[in-house]
């Protein structure tokens, strides 16, 4: 399965207020959208999150994002693995994702384009 990058993923009191400083950071402007009550902020290899407490608990205990070109592929080498698929493949704005904790309880989600054309 190959890695196409990472992205650290960053849970935000005042989405408004940080998004300003990783943009300088990134030397890039904020791809923002909403995803299940949460706003989030894409810049450079941040995602900031902000919202209820509730999803931000949730939120918080996924580690990274991983690129990958197929999240079949990675969901099948995960499984083969012992890796446990917590959620997913879903759509998402960008592509899809699923969500895995590997066996040693690191829990990550991985993500690919796969469909972005059709959204």
């Amino acid at each position: 399965m190959e890695i196409l990058g990472t992205t650290l993923r960053i849970c935000v009191e005042d989405l408004e207020s940080s998004v300003a400083l990783y943009e300088r950071l990134a030397g890039s402007r904020a791809l923002r959208f909403e995803r299940g009550g949460v706003s989030v902020a894409a810049v450079g290899c941040f995602l900031l999150m902000s919202g209820p407490k509730e999803e931000i608990d949730v939120l918080r205990k996924v580690s990274a994002t991983i690129a990958v070109p197929n999240v079949d592929e990675a969901h099948a080498v995960l499984s083969a693995s012992g890796a446990r698929v917590l959620a997913g493949p879903v759509p998402t704005p960008a592509g899809r994702n699923l969500i895995a904790m590997h066996p040693d309880g690191s829990v990550f989600e991985y993500a690919d384009r796969q469909g972005q054309a059709q959204a």
